[in-house]
């Protein structure tokens, strides 16, 4: 590899890096402040750099909210789809869900954080429209595997699939408003606990 080439791999490299450090510092910011509430002013600020500067890595505040959005769901999706694809039984597949979730707030949990808050009101714009379509893919997939567990006789059959779905949602990924990373519990501690709680309330007797 000639010189020239390397140097230019090495600029690369520490470009990308600088950029992951930047969305990482505007994940935290939009969801401590709010997405509307935050200037690039800020985000600059918390970053340590001029606000033109910032531009030289995102052309717009809606930018950096599009690739932290983006880049956390296309890792969720992509861990639900290898638990969904092992063709485990619905239980088991439960299971694996819910710790991949937890897994994800670890990862991502500012991002988990700006997607509860911000996620309606910019699935207004086209550019967010796969917010959207997340959503419904999300449902879809919660419902879908509910009612398979009651055909397989894992989950009760008394209890409003939807209503099942919801207070799971819910009761997960609430979570990101106060986990810590790095606390006395992992993501799979607390998965493992979550669990517990759920499958005795829905677990056929």
């Amino acid at each position: 590899m000639s010189p020239r080439r390397r140097d230019a791999e090495g600029t690369a490299a520490a470009r990308a890096e600088r950029r992951a450090e930047l969305l990482a510092t505007a994940a935290e910011v939009f969801a401590s402040q709010g997405y509307s509430a935050t200037t690039v002013r800020q985000v600059a600020d918390a970053a340590g750099i001029l606000g033109g500067s910032l531009y030289y890595h995102f052309d717009s505040k809606e930018a950096m909210a599009d690739e932290i959005l983006s880049t956390f769901l296309d890792e969720m999706w992509a861990a639900y789809e290898r638990v969904l694809g092992a063709g485990l039984s619905a239980r088991d597949t439960l299971e694996g869900i819910v710790v991949e979730s937890f897994r994800t707030i670890d990862l991502h949990r500012p991002a988990v954080v700006l997607y509860q808050n911000e996620s309606k009101h910019l699935a207004t714009s086209e550019r967010f429209a796969y917010l959207r379509e997340s959503r419904s893919r999300f449902e879809e997939m919660w419902l879908a595997l509910l009612e398979r567990g009651v055909r397989e006789g894992a989950f009760r059959a008394d209890l409003d699939p939807g209503l099942v779905y919801r207070f799971i949602r819910d009761t997960v990924w609430v979570a990101a408003n106060w986990y810590k990373r790095g606390g006395r519990l992992s993501s799979d501690d607390i998965a493992k606990q979550y669990l517990a709680l759920f499958l005795e309330g829905i677990e056929a007797g």
